[in-house]
């Protein structure tokens, strides 16, 4: 075994709900959860959503409702959407092949490698960001790296090897200060001697937005609307207002992707369109997490 492979087995992540299965629904469901979301955070989200769907054929039965309402707080809902989608695409049975695994919504070339690979072990290369972090090191380069980490593979333990590549990259070969002399490859690594130069971490460009939302409560019941708009598309928010000075309640601010929040709230009439939601069911509706942080500044 290689000393990749053995400090993998010493050292990697085992404990990870989703390293424990070979189940491809589950292994999906993990991969689109962890796109732009840190591990600590997708684990209860996993947890929660296996035990509403614990199979892709009970989500594929499922109203898009439903899902965005467990998805709420996890951001990026399109993926949930795709989830979906997909579930009703494929009859809740996931193909086992790359080239038909890309065709389907929500899914690309990183997702369908670490699905092929993961669940059912088959010799591709994975390369997600921690991994293309460690190859363009360790080869010196930012070039061709499909190619090489295709050469690199091991192909007698192609899942194993993936794997290993990934927790390196997390755990030893991070972005700002990598523990070079812990590192089962630094013998062979090439850029070593200035890891730094290679796949260097960019600065994610933020945006400011300001909103004006009303707020209407009568009788325990929020008034809320369906966002059309791509901040929050299909989730329930709270409705945007002309804002009436002496109406002014409270300013809260929020991070959601890119964006940077400044919300400033009034009361309000409810709006034709409003859908009321009792605010005792709002953990259970397909809420933004801006309208329920509003709600906490309300109701603290």
């Amino acid at each position: 075994m290689s000393e990749l492979l053995e400090w993998f087995k010493r050292y990697g992540r085992h404990d990870l709900p989703w390293r424990k299965t070979n189940d491809p629904y589950k292994i999906y469901l993990s991969e689109i959860m962890l796109q732009q979301t840190q591990v600590e955070r997708v684990k209860g989200y996993y947890e929660r959503f296996l035990e509403r769907f614990p199979t892709l054929k009970s989500l594929a039965q499922a109203s898009e409702e439903e899902i965005l309402a467990l998805w709420s707080g996890l951001g990026y809902y399109s993926r949930a959407r795709n989830l979906r989608k997909t579930a009703i695409l494929t009859d809740g049975i996931l193909p086992k092949s790359y080239d038909e695994l890309i065709e389907l919504p929500g899914i690309g070339d990183y997702t369908a490698s670490a699905i092929c690979s993961f669940a059912y072990d088959q010799p591709l290369p994975v390369i997600d960001t921690n991994i293309k972090r460690v190859l363009s090191r360790h080869f010196a380069t930012i070039k061709d790296l499909k190619k090489l980490a295709t050469s690199f593979l091991d192909p007698a333990y192609p899942k194993e090897h993936n794997l290993a590549l990934m927790d390196l990259g997390a755990l030893i070969c991070t972005p700002t200060n990598p523990a070079c002399h812990l590192c089962p490859l630094q013998r062979s690594c090439q850029g070593r001697n200035d890891p730094h130069i290679y796949n260097a971490p960019k600065k994610r460009r933020t945006e400011e937005l300001e909103l004006f939302l009303g707020v209407c409560i009568k009788n325990g019941k929020i008034a809320l609307v369906r966002s059309k708009e791509r901040l929050y598309h299909g989730l329930l928010v709270l409705p945007h207002i002309d804002p009436i000075e002496e109406n002014y309640i409270a300013t809260i601010r929020h991070s959601y992707t890119k964006y940077r929040i400044k919300a400033h709230l009034y009361a309000c009439e409810a709006p034709i369109e409003a859908i009321w939601i009792d605010l005792q069911a709002i953990g259970e509706a397909p809420v933004s997490n801006l309208t329920k942080k509003a709600l906490r500044c309300l109701h603290p």
